[in-house]
């Protein structure tokens, strides 16, 4: 009887892994060039429903990285996406800068709010944390229309921003443009929080997330990772934000309430906590699914959204996550199962 040497099932092991790199490889390329040609073959609004789907990815992965890699709770991450939405827009309008500077601008306002809200709130966890978040929501629309900041938020009314142009006489149109624009933002912001997940950094908040006794055992200063995670993760809502109020080309208060923490919150939930590409999952759900309830029935379209949320969380408990993982489980039985019937014949 022929048995496998551990020199040969380690040579087996490598093979697999390289061959299952290449793979990921080839569909992260096809997946990106799907996208850069996407726009070139799209009408208008369906690009920029497609740039509006990046910039809530950004957002959703933002929250991600403080719910699900850091165990902290947060319902007013819509207050972020405000103060990066209006620090883009006031630098555009009051100030003369050009929107590719207000981007950076915005992610280092909301890193320090972020970090700042995350220094009082340490001694807060899991509902408690969730109602000071909640706190934070509700108030920002109003600090937004206070009477002292109106010369820079312009009150009720709003800023109104122009869209760019193209740089360097490209011959696209403006959504054309802002959908490559967002989506370069995109693959870097998701590339950064690869490499912070991976990271020593990562590996701390991952702890503090799974047992936070133990990780201040092991030295993890849980203070300080606490609320750098609070600070990064706003650094990449506020970097959505100065998106969005580019994209849309105004901000105003209404458009900030606490539904939008809820929204994003939703997009977390339905892409899957703790996993990374869930955020664009998550994002084209929160975008187009409102959309579809509502040409189903206009008068019940709230109803529908609800019901078919409720299905998608029966359906799909661990989100696309979950589901995804599934679905690679019972392919990996039916392969092996292949394998372990072509063994027999042979």
């Amino acid at each position: 009887m022929k048995t496998d040497t551990p020199t040969a099932m380690l040579d087996a092991q490598d093979n697999a892994s390289s061959n299952a790199g290449m793979w990921r490889l080839l569909i992260a390329l096809g997946l990106l060039a799907f996208l850069i040609g996407l726009p070139l073959l799209s009408k208008n609004f369906f690009v920029f429903q497609l740039t509006l789907a990046m910039v809530y990815a950004i957002a959703i992965l933002g929250l991600n990285l403080l719910t699900g890699f850091n165990g902290q709770f947060s319902l007013g991450h819509g207050a972020f996406y405000a103060i990066g939405a209006y620090t883009a827009a006031i630098l555009m309008d009051q100030g003369g800068i050009s929107y590719i500077w207000t981007i950076p601008a915005a992610g280092m306002i909301c890193f320090v709010a972020g970090f700042l809200f995350g220094l009082p709130a340490l001694r807060l966890e899991g509902t408690y944390l969730a109602l000071a978040t909640f706190a934070l929501a509700v108030a920002m629309p109003q600090i937004l229309k206070f009477s002292p900041l109106e010369h820079w938020t312009g009150g009720v009314q709003g800023i109104v921003i122009l869209k760019p142009d193209a740089p360097f006489g490209l011959p696209i149109s403006q959504d054309q443009w802002l959908y490559y624009f967002t989506l370069v933002t995109l693959i870097l912001m998701f590339a950064f929080a690869y490499n912070l997940v991976g990271s020593r950094t990562g590996r701390a908040m991952k702890a503090i997330r799974d047992n936070p006794t133990a990780a201040k055992a092991m030295g993890i200063n849980l203070s300080l990772f606490k609320s750098l995670t609070f600070g990064v993760s706003a650094l990449y809502v506020g970097v959505a934000g100065a998106l969005s109020a580019i994209v849309v080309q105004f901000v105003a208060p209404d458009s900030f309430t606490f539904a939008l923490s809820v929204i994003l919150f939703v997009g977390l939930v339905v892409g899957g906590v703790g996993w990374i590409p869930g955020a664009f999952f998550g994002a084209l759900f929160i975008l187009f699914v409102p959309h579809f309830a509502e040409g189903i029935s206009k008068g019940l379209a709230g109803a529908v959204y609800g019901i078919m949320l409720i299905l998608l969380i029966f359906i799909m408990p661990s989100g696309a996550a979950g589901l995804l993982k599934l679905l690679l489980d019972r392919f990996a039985i039916v392969r092996r199962l292949i394998e372990g019937l072509s063994g027999r014949k042979r």
